[in-house]
This record gives C-alpha cells, structure tokens and sequence, in this order.
C-alpha cells in the first residue's frame, strides 16, 4: 500500500487525531496566554521579578518533554491532564517574554497622557498599554503555537490525544507496510496543522494590529 492509498483508506481516522491534536494545541495556548499576559502584567514594572518570571518559564522550557508528562503521570494520571499541563507549561516562555518587552516598550508619555486625562492604572493597562504591547505578545502566541504543535506529539507517550498516536503506532510497528506511511502521515498533518495556525495568526495580526503600529 503506498501513502496516498493509506491516507485514503485511514482519512475519517487521521482527521479525528487531526481535530484532537488542534484542538488540544488551542485549548492549551488559550491558557498559556492568559496566564502569560498575567505574569508579563504583574512583573514588566520590576527588574528583578521580570527576570525571576523568565528564568522560571525559560526553566521549564528546558525539561525534556517525555520527562515533564513521565513526572505528570503518577500525579494526574494518563490521557488529557500530564497533556495539558505539559503543553501549557512549555507554551509560556515566548509569551511572558515578549509581553514584558512589549510593555517595557510602551512610550511613557503616552502613559503619562492617559494619567493626565484621568485615566486609571486598569484603564490605562487595557486601553494603552496592552494595545501598543499587542504585536510582540501575538509573535510570542506564534511562537509558541509552534513549539507546541511539536511537543503535543509526544503526548501520546501518556495516550494523549492528537497526531503522536499516528506516529507512535508507526515507530512501534517498524518493518510492517505501514509503518513509514504512519510516520509520514502524523509528520505532514502536523506541519500542515501549524502552517494553518500561523496563517491564522497573520490574519489577526491584521485585523488587530493597526497599520501606524505595524509601520
């Protein structure tokens, strides 16, 4: 059987593990922003807190994968949980890093001009600085979407959802006749599943960003 003729006899399964795959990539990034956008919040205005938020998120960041779920599965169990804890813990990094620059970066005057028309401080995060901020908070999103797409395969170690279960099956079945076609199929989906992501992004971008701030 070669690829095309195993995508079309397994195409209503590998569009199922598709949809759960993006679905827990989305689900998971939802979260990691809010809280991410929360820490930038909370710590851009101070050195140190600043630097002990990205050091932790760069901290998690650097434990493998398979060790952070194998660490989950004793606490949380197998399946969905070790998943979504894993992937929103990893997907915070880029996040909090680039909205604590994105906020360092606002211009003062402009802050001080909102102060100045009796704005207060939430009013002033929402209305000025959040928005100003907003480009390099969404590269992060980007990026960790990205990252994410990658690591959520690895899920299927614990029997998370999404693609990795394809590529599993296919890795642990070497030497059968479709073992390479399962490979290649949890491969492409999820290269085709973060292109579509990004694209996504780059649509937002424009509809949110406004053309002075992009320029």
């Amino acid at each position: 059987m070669n690829f095309w003729e195993y995508l079309g006899n397994r195409h209503q399964q590998l569009l199922t593990d598709a949809y759960q795959h993006a679905s827990a990539v989305f689900q998971c990034m939802v979260v990691a922003t809010l809280l991410g956008v929360l820490i930038g919040i909370l710590t851009y205005r101070s050195e140190w807190a600043g630097s002990l938020a990205t050091t932790t998120t760069s901290t998690l960041l650097t434990i493998p994968a398979l060790a952070m779920i194998g660490l989950l599965i004793p606490v949380v169990g197998l399946g969905v949980p070790p998943t979504v804890i894993a992937l929103t813990l990893y997907g915070l990094l880029p996040i909090v890093r680039n909205c604590i620059v994105g906020l360092r970066g606002v211009d003062p005057s402009l802050v001080d001009a909102a102060t100045g028309i009796g704005m207060s401080r939430v009013m002033r995060m929402v209305r000025v600085e959040l928005p100003l901020a907003w480009p390099p908070i969404l590269t992060g999103i980007r990026v960790s979407t990205q990252m994410l797409m990658g690591i959520a395969a690895i899920a299927a170690y614990a029997s998370g959802p999404g693609l990795g279960n394809v590529i599993f099956r296919g890795l642990g079945s070497l030497g059968s006749k479709n073992a390479l076609n399962q490979v290649l199929a949890g491969t492409l989906g999820i290269v085709v599943l973060a292109l579509l992501f990004d694209a996504a992004y780059v649509l937002i971008g424009r509809l949110t960003i406004s053309r002075g701030i992009r320029v």
